[in-house]
């Protein structure tokens, strides 16, 4: 069996954006596991346009070439860990809008949460788990959830606790044997 793939999704394109450091950290704690090859994917490398296909994206019928390309890219892992910010209570529109643009691509895959924000972004958390079992991705119950007041000196310096780090490692356990398992679902 080849080894797991998990996508650290960074929601995020704006600029002077938090999330890149968040994510770098994710990614570098994820080097250490020898369960699974954790790759970052940055959405400001993906520059989706609004959703623009004429088909639904679970009829599979895909038009554009950003789509199909993007489809591909979701369909290369076993599981993401979704890196998000909370904007308005809510993750923000280029992450839901990269959601939306694939169906089959995320179906039966295990995703994490790790969000940060005023409150840890943990409403924007809660919304990104509604959206991942539209889309029949399988949430973890292990999330971080970093505040802008105590994870990061002057709103902006990542500087995240200590104890993060065991949580950290336990969301990448989980993320880990649930991507394992829904593998099976996949064939």
């Amino acid at each position: 069996m080849t080894a797991l793939r998990i996508a650290v999704i960074l929601g995020s394109t704006r600029p002077g954006r938090n999330g890149k450091a968040v994510a770098d950290w994710i990614v570098d704690r994820a080097g250490a596991r020898t369960g699974a090859e954790y790759e970052l994917v940055d959405l400001a490398d993906w520059p989706l346009p609004f959703m623009d296909e004429p088909m639904p994206p679970a009829m599979g019928q895909y038009q554009g070439a950003h789509t199909k390309a993007w489809a591909a890219k979701v369909a290369e892992f076993d599981g993401y860990v979704f890196v998000t910010p909370e904007y308005n209570h809510s993750v923000p529109a280029v992450l839901k809008n990269a959601i939306d643009f694939a169906y089959a691509e995320w179906n039966n895959k295990a995703a994490a949460i790790v969000s940060y924000g005023t409150v840890g972004g943990i409403r924007a958390a809660e919304h990104l788990r509604g959206i991942a079992s539209a889309v029949q991705l399988a949430h973890v119950n292990q999330q971080l959830a970093f505040s802008l007041f105590t994870d990061f000196e002057d709103l902006t310096l990542f500087k995240p606790a200590a104890r993060h780090d065991a949580a950290a490692t336990k969301l990448f356990e989980q993320v880990e044997a649930w991507a394992t398992a829904m593998r099976t679902l996949r064939g």
